[in-house]
């Protein structure tokens, strides 16, 4: 493990949205909880879009862009790498970093394939350096005190929980065909935007055994082939030629948790007027909660409290009181707000907390194991769609 006398060299490949939210939270990563890690020298943002990892360089601090991915594994000093490209690089691009001896922090999904998902859970299983996954919606404070209210019994029997992140992102059918358009069925809004809001769900009710009732659809089967790179959703010029469309605009299911717990799924990127809509309500015999990323402060809670008349739903402002937010914020009071740049330093922070060996961490990363089961979960619900919905099993949890 590094030592806290010399400072962790970082480095992110990939500068589009993502990549560089990645970027923020490292430069931000000494400013939350406290002493601990080493400094954090900014190495390096690769991309193959020169301008682009340039002006991500130029704008969150790192020293120099580099032109390809294959320049940060061969650069000695850098110590840790965020991988942030499209989905069907992170399996070698993880490889040969590992092969260096760096440490990984992959973003969701963990691959391409099902296939390559399971050989970066088979190279993880003998690394010997930390690899962990980006499933930043973890460091949300309302939904880490929403598991804790599940975890401590506070909802009671849990019911039902219901999750859905609608996304309105490909709604314009002129957008251009970009990487986020092709593959087969589940590598679409379910592998985007959908392996987020399941692995929420586990995280806060637990291990999902089995879906059904599943369906996909696409609702723009052609779209323009881009004259130039595309920077992650936003609009490019496109020409008059169309490809088609590779996988799933919009898809549902349900699933059963191993608690017995039912669960309804809705994800879509073709949602009108649904910037970043990840949400859900969970319920339970003795109390509810429910959590919206459109209102990222903030979360919904009921009981029940002894006199009825008072009982109702009460909104719960991020505070200390919440995880995560108590040494997090620089103004640690109720009502200052939260954000989804706030995650991601949390996210980096642990990553560099496992990496350093810090002696109180925040909670780990997710690992590549875990991001293979949401991949094994996703499908599952494609193996549903194509039985007509019928019930799937997906294999137990490591």
């Amino acid at each position: 493990m590094t030592t806290s006398a010399k400072p962790l060299s970082v480095a992110v490949i990939g500068a589009g949205m993502a990549g560089r939210s990645h970027a923020a939270g490292y430069r931000n990563v000494n400013t939350v909880f406290g002493t601990g890690l080493p400094p954090v020298r900014l190495a390096a943002i690769a991309d193959a879009n020169v301008a682009l990892g340039e002006d991500a360089a130029r704008r969150y601090g790192f020293e120099k862009a580099l032109p390809s991915w294959e320049a940060v594994v061969e650069d000695p000093t850098i110590d840790a790498v965020s991988i942030v490209v499209g989905n069907a690089l992170h399996r070698p691009i993880a490889q040969a970093l590992v092969a260096a001896g760096k440490h990984v922090l992959c973003e969701k999904p963990l691959a391409g394939s099902l296939e390559d998902a399971r050989a970066m859970a088979e190279l993880e299983s003998t690394a010997e350096v930390v690899t962990a996954v980006g499933y930043t919606f973890r460091r949300s404070p309302g939904i880490a005190a929403i598991r804790d209210h599940v975890q401590r019994g506070e909802l009671g029997d849990l019911s039902l929980f219901s999750g859905r992140y609608w996304c309105d992102y490909a709604t314009d059918p002129n957008g251009p065909l970009t990487w986020r358009f092709k593959g087969g069925p589940g590598s679409g809004a379910l592998g985007d935007v959908g392996s987020h809001v399941i692995d929420a769900a586990e995280y806060v009710a637990g291990p999902i055994v089995s879906v059904s009732g599943a369906s996909l659809s696409t609702q723009i089967p052609k779209r323009p082939l881009p004259l130039g790179a595309v920077v992650g959703h936003n609009a490019a010029p496109v020409s008059d030629e169309f490809g088609e469309v590779e996988n799933e605009d919009t898809a549902s299911f349900t699933a059963r948790f191993e608690s017995g717990l039912v669960g309804t799924f809705s994800v879509t990127r073709t949602g009108f007027g649904l910037p970043n809509g990840l949400a859900f309500d969970i319920l339970g015999l003795g109390g509810r909660a429910a959590f919206d990323q459109h209102r990222p402060a903030e979360y919904l809670f009921d009981d029940a409290q002894p006199d009825a008349r008072t009982r109702g739903a009460r909104q719960i402002i991020a505070g200390p009181n919440l995880p995560y937010f108590a040494g997090g914020v620089p103004m640690e009071a109720p009502g200052v707000g939260a954000s989804n740049g706030d995650n991601f330093t949390y996210q980096a922070r642990a990553f560099l907390d496992q990496v350093a060996g810090v002696a109180e961490p925040i909670p780990a990363c997710a690992t590549f194991a875990d991001a293979l089961r949401t991949m094994e979960i996703i499908q599952a619900v494609v193996a549903s769609s194509r039985a007509d919905g019928a019930a799937v099993t997906v294999p137990p949890a490591a």
